[in-house]
């Protein structure tokens, strides 16, 4: 396999710098840059400049105006659900609030998306649930809860449902779930022993759904996500 151009390389280098900079809140919103100074601040060509800039302007982190420069737009501007945007922050010092902001948002959707996969799953799906969270289970018995299995399971469980619910729009949160997922393993914040009835949850909520019961499965869905968010709260 050949190795990438240098150029690319570089793009790369001063999107993911420029990107987690800003994501880390250490440049200001109203911050303004120029492609001059981003030449010179990290060694780049004007070309690589203005190609790192328009990625960050289709996740409206900043924007460019003609004769004023690169403007750093506020938070609530972002596409805060795209995958590399959550990745920069949760390598930053933000990183515990968009742990408990995508816990937050999860805690709202999760369980009627549950609900809706009781309704929509395929058998196949439902007795995949059940599979997924019988490994989780066993995993988490045996103080595995934080091991590279147990995340991969958690992330195939929790993918599949959103996406069994039959709604295109909960399955577009399997992406952002993954990454907060993935985050919080790699921060090292998810215990070996998860929390006391967070698997039963899981469990019960998949069985529920397997059975066609959306109320029983909403409910194991959001007594789970609520356990969940006390320890990533705790943390």
């Amino acid at each position: 396999m050949t190795s990438p151009p240098a150029r690319e390389g570089a793009h790369a280098q001063l999107l993911h710098a420029l990107g987690g900079t800003i994501a880390a809140g250490r440049l200001e919103p109203g911050a303004v840059l120029t492609l001059a100074r981003l030449e010179h601040d990290y060694g780049v060509s004007r070309t690589t400049a203005r190609e790192a800039v328009r990625v960050l302007e289709s996740l409206s982190m900043v924007q460019s105006r003609r004769r004023v420069g690169i403007t750093v737009l506020p938070r609530a501007d972002w596409r805060v659900l795209d995958v590399q945007l959550i990745r920069w922050t949760l390598a930053g010092p933000l990183h515990r609030q968009q742990l408990v902001e995508l816990m937050e948002l999860r805690a709202a959707l999760e369980p009627a998306a549950a609900a809706l996969a009781a309704v929509h799953a395929s058998d196949a799906q439902r007795i995949a649930l059940v599979e997924h969270a019988t490994e989780l289970h066993r995993l988490g018995s045996a103080a595995r809860g934080d091991s590279a299995e147990y995340l991969a399971a958690d992330i195939r469980f929790h993918t599949l449902l959103l996406v069994a619910s039959g709604n295109v729009l909960y399955g577009e949160l399997a992406a952002p779930v993954r990454e907060i997922l993935q985050g919080r393993h790699e921060l090292g914040l998810t215990p070996a022993v998860p929390a006391a009835g967070t698997l039963d949850a899981h469990l019960a909520a998949a069985r529920a759904i397997a059975a066609g019961e959306g109320g029983a499965a909403r409910e194991h869905s959001r007594t789970h996500l609520s356990l969940v968010s006390d320890e990533v709260e705790g943390a």
